[in-house]
């Protein structure tokens, strides 16, 4: 493997030299781990419930109120969003974060809205950052010209590129440091918990520490419901017992739509963040179990600047490597190594987690989430969704949009507006269907197009608990 590597290195341009020996660096650490590592990383036996007070309820550190000066307190946070990845599973080319979700507005753009609205209104300047990754960072940088002139101050940096190896040889496929043409699938961004060298790396982190920041609030782009919450940085900057947390994740109960999310163990004394692929097979039932592990990461977490400085100095930031099987578009069978950001949360002190509404996790992974964020189970106010009022319940309906809604673009020429969901329940549509303009969809409704078949659902139709299913046109007379 070092062979192959230096050989990669020496096909490096100067001015790429550095950043591509830090990578590969990097990479020869994971990957010397993954070969001591083997099998699931974790003993199944030692794992406990975390104790009471280590998952604290959200209504209990809201309750604590807000400090009269917000304004400081709110100086010294940083925004960073995850914006590694591509829009691919929506069938999208180009980075996620610049699909259109709600009114026009991008991923970015609401993120933007809501912390200029922040900064505005408690005349504060929380910057963005944004941690892209080779893949998104070009088109992401072309974009961010049009914030020029918003109150947001905003940086970008990027993780770190590593060499996708063969599963049979163990050697890396990348026979140069190129990433076009036909090498652009010989290297892949090394997961989310990379985050923490790349940051440190880049002297950003040096830089916000310098200016007086202390904590991070990260997230993933694509969750509309990871807003700054000021009680739970409230709860960071003025700890009730005087001890300083440097790690908080915010978690949430599970719903059977979540059984694969990770979940916070009590592991060796310490809070540790256990993922399904760590689970031996033997368990996996149990660890899906929603009254076993009742609550999953929704990959919000609040991070203290100094202690990863610290720790990414002592070189003492432990995670788990998730390793990634993947099969390129050639058949050949490769393995990605990966990190997850929260699997760090047992090498920080006084770590938390933070039990929060389910309102605060709203990801869009598929068009069945899109449908749900663009209607009117929402409403959009300074780039933060907020659940209808005139909703009943406060549980989103379970949608799901068979393969012909995929991708986004499908999806679109599916709906001439988006359906009235506001008394759904459940949503399943399978085939060629199309929804005219002003349907409304109550209770459950499941819709099946046969094979060769197509349903128009006409404009104005209210479908309340009906299955439909054959072959329904409607002709313009």
């Amino acid at each position: 493997m070092k062979v192959e590597l230096d050989k990669i290195l020496a096909t490096a341009p100067q001015n790429e030299l550095e950043h591509t020996k830090k990578d590969l660096e990097g990479f020869k650490k994971l990957f010397h781990r993954f070969l001591q590592e083997k099998g699931p990383s974790v003993d199944w036996g030692k794992i406990q419930r975390p104790p009471e007070d280590s998952i604290q309820p959200y209504e209990k550190i809201k309750a604590r109120g807000l400090p009269v000066n917000i304004t400081s307190v709110l100086n010294k946070l940083v925004v960073v969003k995850l914006n590694g990845g591509l829009g691919t599973s929506m069938g999208c080319k180009g980075p996620k974060s610049l699909i259109g979700v709600r009114n026009e507005n991008t991923f970015l753009d609401l993120t933007v809205q809501q912390i200029e609205h922040l900064n505005k209104t408690y005349n504060t300047d929380v910057p963005l950052v944004l941690m892209n990754s080779f893949n998104t960072d070009e088109d992401t940088k072309k974009i961010l010209q049009k914030y020029s002139h918003s109150r947001v101050k905003i940086y970008t940096f990027n993780q770190s590129r590593y060499p996708r190896i063969n599963k049979e040889s163990l050697l890396p496929i990348a026979k140069d440091v190129s990433y076009s043409g036909e090498n652009t699938e010989a290297w892949y961004p090394p997961g989310h918990g990379d985050i923490y060298s790349s940051f440190y790396n880049s002297g950003l982190l040096d830089t916000l520490i310098g200016e007086g920041k202390e904590y991070i609030f990260v997230s993933n782009i694509d969750n509309l419901g990871a807003t700054v919450d000021l009680y739970i940085l409230n709860h960071l900057m003025n700890p009730p017992n005087g001890k300083c947390c440097e790690f908080v994740m915010e978690v949430t109960n599970k719903t059977r739509a979540d059984v694969k999310g990770g979940t916070l163990t009590q592991y060796d004394n310490k809070l540790r963040l256990v993922e399904i692929a760590q689970v031996p097979k033997a368990h996996v039932d149990e660890f899906k179990s929603v009254s076993k592990f009742k609550i999953f990461n929704t990959n919000n977490l609040w991070i203290s600047l100094p202690a990863i400085k610290r720790l990414q100095e002592e070189n003492a930031i432990d995670m788990e490597i998730i390793v990634n099987p993947k099969t390129l578009d050639g058949g050949l069978n490769v393995i990605q190594l990966e990190t997850a950001v929260g699997a760090a949360v047992k090498s920080f002190e006084n770590s938390l987690g933070i039990n929060v509404p389910r309102s605060r996790f709203l990801p869009v992974k598929t068009t069945s989430d899109l449908l749900l964020v663009m209607s009117n189970l929402y409403s959009l106010h300074a780039g933060s969704l907020t659940m209808s009022e005139k909703r009943e319940f406060p549980t989103v309906p379970l949608v799901k949009l068979g393969s012909s809604f995929t991708k986004v673009q499908d999806y679109l020429t599916r709906f001439e507006s988006i359906p009235d969901m506001l008394e759904l329940d459940h949503l399943t549509v399978s085939g060629d269907v199309t929804f005219g303009k002003n349907v409304a969809l109550k209770g459950t409704v499941i819709i099946i197009a046969n094979h060769g078949d197509r349903i128009d659902i006409p404009p104005g139709a209210v479908l309340e608990n009906k299955i439909v299913s054959g072959n329904l046109r409607i002709l313009d007379h």
